[in-house]
């Protein structure tokens, strides 16, 4: 989401607070299990309860830490609302990105999981297969528990619900029409079609929440919501650049083939140690995209009014995260072997300075052109 979440391609859900970052985190004041505490509480017209939140708390913090520290900051009841959002999403990424399904199935329970979202799909029988999930990762952790996920969605607000609900479907949609198709990118337009599904429908979710929420930005709703799109490419765009080392080992190369400098190349074979050079140009193509999209992004951020200086800061430390790790790649022939990271020095830097002075626009100006020109210092 654009405040957004700590991605590894491809999925949206993945997408805010971390561009390959941990942030530092406070001791837990909760010890954790192995599974989520059940709910108890059982009245529908309440709003996510203190209880059920600290349930919803462990599935967030077990499926990603970086983004629960970026929740933290935000004020009730958008922290629980974003919380159920980005949990929801969860399940769509392991629906979409498992590697224990085929595509068939996947599309299949893709689509039965927007009919649940809406009430008109068997729950319980969803609920029931998503408990099979069988792999060690943060989707299939979030996914096991979707009867805890969707018990959250049932006690938001109605108006949060059915945002929640109308944008995680689409998204949902989007992946599945995107498994059918399968892995190619002919054009860049191809893969802002891709990146929209999975990540842009994020930046129009978390609008309309801002919109609900926050004074003094619904008049901006309409260029909120088209530059919200554009944050969400950004986040996208720069976690395709952290990922191209991995992400050809399950058959997705996100790289439009118009990228290619030498159309014989087959976008497969474009990492090879052969192809060297092609792949380096490929990587300053998708630097230059990211750099337009982050434009945007900061644009964004900027038509939140500074009294939401919370709601500010959950925005601006992934665009500045993001802005940072463009900085390490580009030109960066390791970013073809290894994922390009942050040093925890780094982060901790960014953090500080963005808590003290986020507030100013032009702070932030300056500071993205700062950390976007220098790899030695942040």
């Amino acid at each position: 989401m654009p405040g957004w979440v700590p991605i590894s391609m491809p999925s949206v859900g993945k997408l805010y607070i971390g561009v390959g970052v941990s942030l530092p985190t406070k001791p837990e004041q909760h010890p954790f299990g192995q599974t989520a505490c059940p709910i108890t509480s059982t009245r529908r017209n309440q709003s996510v309860g203190d209880l059920e939140l600290a349930t919803l708390q462990e599935l967030l913090v077990r499926s990603s830490r970086t983004f629960a520290v970026g929740i933290e900051i935000l004020p009730e009841p958008l922290r629980g609302e974003i919380t159920v959002a980005y949990l929801l999403l969860r399940v769509s990424d392991y629906l979409e990105d498992n590697q224990e399904l085929g595509d068939d199935e996947k599309v299949v329970l893709l689509e039965e999981w927007r009919r649940v979202l809406d009430g008109s799909g068997d729950r319980d029988a969803l609920i029931d297969r998503l408990g099979e999930a069988e792999e060690d990762t943060p989707d299939a952790f979030v996914a096991r528990h979707a009867a805890t996920v969707l018990e959250g969605l049932d006690r938001l607000a109605s108006a949060a619900r059915e945002i929640l609900v109308r944008r995680v479907r689409e998204s949902s949609g989007g992946m599945a029409r995107w498994t059918q198709r399968g892995p190619v990118f002919r054009t860049e337009a191809d893969l802002d079609d891709y990146m929209h599904e999975v990540a842009g429908r994020v930046g129009h979710l978390l609008t309309e929440l801002f919109v609900l929420r926050l004074r003094g930005v619904g008049s901006e709703k309409k260029r909120m919501m088209a530059l919200g799109r554009e944050f969400g490419l950004a986040l996208q765009t720069v976690n395709v650049i952290r990922g191209l080392h991995e992400d050809r080992d399950r058959g997705w190369v996100y790289v439009p083939i118009a990228f290619l400098p030498a159309p014989h190349i087959p976008v497969g074979e474009l990492f090879d140690p052969a192809n060297q050079g092609a792949a380096m140009a490929v990587l300053g193509r998708l630097v230059e995209k990211a750099d337009r999209h982050l434009a945007a992004a900061r644009a964004y951020i900027r038509l939140i009014p500074r009294r939401h200086h919370r709601v500010r800061l959950f925005c601006l430390l992934p665009l500045l995260f993001a802005v940072r790790t463009l900085a390490l790649s580009r030109g960066n022939l390791n970013v073809l072997a290894r994922e390009t990271k942050m040093t925890r020095g780094e982060v901790e830097a960014i953090t500080r300075r963005a808590r003290v002075l986020g507030f100013s626009n032009r702070w932030i100006d300056r500071y993205c052109r700062r950390l976007g020109a220098s790899v030695t210092e942040a």
